[in-house]
């Protein structure tokens, strides 16, 4: 909980050092429960102590081709929908390997590791939330969001897991709002909620990400978002991350835009009741009793 408290006042550091670019200063950081030795993706992207020096990651993406997959496929059952993701998945990243080693070999470095993630961006067709909704919600952030995002993010993994003799990563679906056009549409429209939002993070790669909030916020309420968060991680042995973003001057009912890959994002409006006095008591919260199967 000291790092912690640590991270919650460099968030609102970087906010202020970077109010005149609409806080973009925090997209550039993320704090990560059980990050995986290598990820390819940014932001967070590192090579692990487990990678040589030099080494070809490949992160592969692909919501549009996954969209279109499941609309071809119409209204089909459950079951016959998981296995169109996987063959999907399956076509992808057998492209991506090809691809990572072709690589390797003209440069003389070896192959490290295919990142199975699908990575959205602001590009209309190349949105995770549009995939969801494809399946069948009426909007992404309504009852059963959660449920499709386990559905895609398994199917996945098992069709990547086959196509790769390297898989590592994060591998599986990200929900970056700024960063989907489909995310950002439902957020706008206040259909997709941060509590929402934590409630995906359950069953996806990493967390909150890039999820803009009031620039007010205090330091204890973003430490509050970010201890939640990494329970999510710890308990149920998975990657969880925050990159949020309290942007600086900005309220609910304003937006923020960095452009590019990073997008745009409404202003989400965020609980005050404060745990300051719960975050402040400091030290560690004991590990949960699944660490000790070492």
């Amino acid at each position: 909980m000291d790092a912690i408290i640590r991270c919650g006042d460099i968030i609102k550091e970087l906010a202020m050092r970077t109010k005149d670019q609409d806080s973009i200063g925090c997209a550039k950081f993320v704090v990560f429960a059980n990050a995986p030795e290598d990820n390819p993706f940014m932001a967070g992207a590192f090579c692990g102590m487990g990678e040589p020096e030099t080494v070809i990651n490949v992160g592969v993406s692909g919501p549009g081709v996954v969209t279109s997959a499941i609309k071809r496929a119409g209204d089909c059952d459950l079951s016959q929908l998981a296995e169109v993701v996987k063959k999907t998945a399956f076509k992808i990243t057998r492209v991506g390997q090809l691809v990572a080693c072709e690589a390797a070999n003209r440069l003389g470095v070896p192959f490290g590791i295919i990142d199975l993630s699908l990575a959205p961006t602001p590009a209309i067709g190349d949105s995770v939330a549009r995939i969801l909704e494809e399946m069948g919600l009426e909007r992404c952030g309504g009852w059963g969001t959660t449920a499709c995002l386990a559905l895609l993010n398994d199917a996945v993994k098992k069709g990547g897991v086959m196509a790769s003799s390297h898989v590592g990563g994060l591998s599986g679906a990200f929900i970056p709002v700024s960063e989907d056009e489909g995310m950002i549409a439902a957020a706008a429209s206040g259909g997709l909620t941060l509590q929402k939002l934590e409630a995906m993070t359950a069953v996806c790669s990493v967390g909150l990400d890039m999820i803009a909030i009031p620039g007010e916020t205090a330091a204890d309420v973003i430490c509050g978002i970010i201890a939640d968060e990494i329970s999510i991680g710890v308990v149920n042995t998975k990657t969880t991350a925050v990159r949020i973003i309290p942007a600086y001057g900005k309220s609910v009912g304003d937006s923020v835009a960095f452009g590019g890959l990073l997008g745009e994002a409404p202003i989400m409006p965020v609980s005050t009741d404060s745990p300051a006095r719960f975050i402040h008591r400091g030290g560690r919260i004991p590990a949960p009793i699944h660490s000790l199967k070492n």
